[in-house]
């Protein structure tokens, strides 16, 4: 009989333990059976093989918690409705009305929804609340609280998740979930301790080869999967600089043209920014605004001999579509990605081109960390990444000097005893912080981390809400304007207005002369001072 969080410890109120069907290794899915308490809970269903919770090897969960729409984390689902019918299966909303299109012949919707930031009393003792993870469409964190007499323990779960903006769904907030301070924190580890370039700079990138690839005369296809990074690359070319208004056809076929569709039935629960775009053209399925955006056909596509793009399945023979066009192909397959592409036509075809391309869907390394310390956990669970990756976290010593960090098998009970003694630890803010710029109608924007503001000296630099910004050599140095000097400018402003005096010189700042030909150069000088090199 294999050991289970049925099976174990069942009369203490205080047990917390973690049972993986599947832990997300490689390409296998996620599934993970919890006991918390008296309460048998499963985490996503990813998994095919439902063997042991068929034959009673392993007692049935009394609830499902679902994080997402992708597969490695549903496509079991509806065989566990099967067996298990009355077993509640929750999600977020948008979750709920993204699944059926994995199973478009069933006309019930199984899935329960849930409001985000909503605790929901599941029973006497246990309670459950969504967060956005960034991730995707309705991707959520899992917060369960467990109460017994007195005592509070926390788990949650991350699912798949992102610190960083996409151009369809926000990222993870860390300010609604600092010093949350979880027993058990069930975390994702997909990249490992690699670290990425930042989101913006990945879009960057990928655009520049799109559109160098169709300067080439080439046709560009991107398999990917039916959520998630179609809608983002769609999105992109829609708005990016280099292709907004070019003679360009984008089409899209198999199973990504309907999940666009939902896309567009939810579109008041994505960005704002997205929002107010679709007010003006259409986000999806467009034919006259360019570039147009259309379903395949292919008539269409042999009427004309120009490069176009061509967004499909990442499961389907790509050698049906050579008949479209005689240019040369390039083939874009996402870094990582969730279920293997076939490429079994990579014979000798001189005019087949096959590269790789990086548009994170996780976080990173930094990220992980970041999002870690956060959170302040006793107990750390790595899944759903290559072995070795999660590896390389557990491996991590900022994180083994401070949590207790567990990397479990599938089918291998993990117990997580809870201390009430522990002492969570304390974690310096850094001294340097990375962010990302955008630039947007003449306007640039520089996103930092709201890490930055647990350092005490952020009240200062932030009194005002102003900056001032100046080049020393090739750094840009940011400065806070605090409430005196804004004051001592408005005072020296309205006293020299008239004058052609140091208050009123253009090479005057913060009181101080910048003009190296001028001999106060360096000096603090005064508001009425004067010298011959005075410049408006």
């Amino acid at each position: 009989m294999i050991s289970s969080p049925s099976q174990a410890n069942r009369q203490d109120q205080d047990y917390l333990a973690c049972f993986p069907l599947g832990c997300g290794h490689s390409q296998e899915g996620v599934c993970l059976l919890i006991q918390f308490g008296n309460y048998r809970l499963m985490l996503d269903c990813g998994v095919d093989n439902l063997d042991l919770l068929e034959s009673g090897s392993v007692a049935p969960p009394e609830v499902v918690f679902c994080t997402h729409a992708h597969p490695d984390h549903v496509q079991g689902l509806l065989a566990f409705h099967q067996l298990f019918p009355s077993v509640p299966i929750f999600a977020s909303e948008v979750t709920c009305k993204l699944l059926p299109l994995y199973w478009p012949d069933l006309r019930v919707n199984f899935c329960q929804s849930l409001n985000w930031r909503s605790p929901l009393k599941i029973s006497d003792n246990l309670i459950i609340e969504l967060f956005p993870a960034g991730h995707l469409p309705g991707a959520a964190l899992i917060l369960l609280t467990y109460t017994n007499k007195e005592k509070s323990h926390k788990l949650l779960y991350t699912g798949d998740f992102s610190l960083s903006n996409f151009q369809l769904v926000e990222g993870l907030s860390l300010q609604e979930l600092r010093g949350l301070e979880p027993d058990v924190l069930i975390i994702e580890g997909s990249y490992g301790t690699a670290r990425h370039p930042h989101r913006r700079q990945q879009e960057k990138q990928l655009m520049e080869r799109i559109n160098q690839a169709l300067l080439d005369g080439q046709n560009v296809i991107l398999p990917v999967p039916m959520f998630g990074l179609g809608q983002e690359i769609i999105k992109l070319l829609r708005t990016h600089h280099q292709f907004t208004g070019r003679d360009l056809d984008i089409w899209v076929d198999g199973t990504i043209g309907p999940a666009c569709d939902l896309y567009l039935e939810l579109l008041n629960q994505l960005p704002v920014s997205v929002q107010n775009f679709a007010q003006h053209q259409p986000l999806f399925w467009d034919d006259k605004i360019c570039p147009r955006m259309l379903r395949l056909s292919t008539e269409i596509v042999n009427s004309h001999g120009d490069p176009f793009i061509l967004i499909t399945d990442d499961d389907v023979d790509l050698t049906n579509y050579w008949s479209l066009s005689n240019n040369p192909w390039l083939i874009l397959v996402a870094e990582h990605p969730r279920t293997m592409v076939n490429l079994h036509f990579m014979e000798e075809r001189e005019d087949i081109n096959i590269e790789t391309y990086l548009l994170s869907e996780h976080s990173d390394g930094r990220n992980t960390t970041q999002f870690i310390h956060n959170l302040r956990p006793q107990h750390i669970v790595f899944i759903h990444g290559f072995p070795n990756y999660l590896a390389d976290l557990t491996n991590l010593e900022e994180l083994q000097n401070r949590y207790q960090l567990h990397l479990p098998e599938n089918g291998n009970l993990v117990e997580l005893p809870v201390s009430d003694g522990f002492i969570h630890p304390l974690v310096s803010p850094p001294s340097c912080y990375e962010g990302e710029i955008n630039e947007q109608d003449g306007l640039i924007s520089i996103n930092l981390s709201d890490f930055i503001n647990q350092d005490p000296r952020w009240s200062r630099f932030s009194d005002t809400g102003l900056v001032e910004a100046r080049w020393q050599g090739e750094e840009l140095i940011i400065k806070g304007v605090s409430q005196r000097e804004l004051l001592r400018q408005n005072n020296s402003s309205r006293m020299v207005t008239d004058l052609d005096c140091c208050g009123s010189c253009r090479h005057q700042k913060n009181q101080r002369c910048w003009n190296q030909n001028s001999p106060l150069y360096g000096f603090r000088i005064t508001p009425n001072g004067y010298c011959p090199v005075f410049e408006v």
